[in-house]
């Protein structure tokens, strides 16, 4: 089933929230956001028993959230947004958890929103959209590193979906699609704001208006993706890099992001002063210390985020 078969989305584009803030209104609050103490244990992946449409699963600091609807592409209908929403903010909220994958079961990503049972909702239109731009907002707003392990379509909001992840690592078999024209609808979750900023405005219209599906290598062409590899080796590929964020300095992680996620509405100047800002909390960490030890000492550091 090709992407254009898939579910799709649902109709207005919702608005976007401004998110911008100083990288460092105080010093406390962006520690408090960003990191809590972290000691690893190598332990199994447990799961959370309370969500009914995806996966959520933990291990040494990396949480898997897995779409889990395969018989119908892993297509989003309001009780996934719902739960999507809790899983971001449940880990962007843990501070044993440092990395977010987000993937979808059997042969899918995610084909888009299911819109299958929107005339049996009880719901106005506009609440519905509101939901799905809190899941949104939640995956936007999580200080850690998230990557999308993108192992077939994604398609229109699963598109974006990916797309609101820090990294994407795609599949040679994969395909995207901004599919929203085709089912006569605007782009959603999302894709307004993130898509001109990765590949400017005249290619987002392009891939919106005329709503094409792409393979991997036009998506990495494009720079939609930053990585496309044969399926065999997806997940060594994510899981290496999820290992490697996860094991890295969670403060300046999360400080680093934010100061490229602020990076557009910032003037030089001021991109200068937020770094310095940054830095000094840098300079303030147990890590930054770890960091110069284990140099000298020509050993790995280990980071545990304060």
């Amino acid at each position: 089933m090709s992407a254009e078969e898939g579910p799709c989305d649902q109709e207005e584009a919702h608005r976007e929230r401004d998110g911008d803030h100083d990288v460092v209104d105080a010093g406390a609050t962006l520690l408090a956001e960003r990191v809590q103490t972290h000691s690893f244990s190598i332990v199994p992946a447990v799961s959370d028993p309370h969500f009914e449409t995806i996966h959520y699963e933990r291990a040494a600091g990396v949480v898997r959230v897995t779409l889990d609807r395969s018989a119908r592409k892993n297509a989003v209908n309001e009780q996934m947004w719902v739960e999507l929403r809790a899983a971001f903010e449940t880990m962007a909220a843990d501070g044993d958890d440092r990395v977010l994958v987000i993937t979808g079961a059997g042969d899918a990503f995610c084909s888009g929103a299911d819109l299958s049972g929107a005339e049996d909702s009880d719901r106005h239109h506009l609440a519905r959209m509101r939901i799905i731009g809190d899941a949104c907002l939640a995956l936007h707003r999580i200080p850690k590193p998230t990557i999308a392990r993108v192992n077939g379509v994604a398609a229109g909001a699963g598109l974006n979906l990916a797309l609101a992840c820090d990294l994407i690592v795609a599949s040679s078999d994969a395909r995207f699609s901004e599919i929203f024209a085709r089912r006569g609808l605007s782009v959603d979750f999302g894709g307004s704001w993130v898509l001109p900023r990765l590949v400017g405005l005249h290619r987002a219209k392009e891939l919106v208006l005329l709503a094409d599906i792409i393979d991997a290598a036009e998506a990495e062409r494009l720079g939609l993706v930053n990585r496309v590899v044969a399926p065999e080796e997806l997940d060594a590929v994510v899981d290496d890099w999820a290992r490697r964020l996860a094991d890295g300095p969670p403060i300046a992680l999360g400080l680093s992001k934010r100061l490229l996620n602020d990076s557009a509405g910032r003037t030089l100047e001021e991109a200068l002063e937020d770094e310095s800002r940054a830095q000094t909390i840098n300079f303030a960490t147990a890590d930054a210390m770890e960091a110069i030890t284990a140099f000298f000492q020509k050993r790995t550091p280990v980071f545990r985020g304060h």
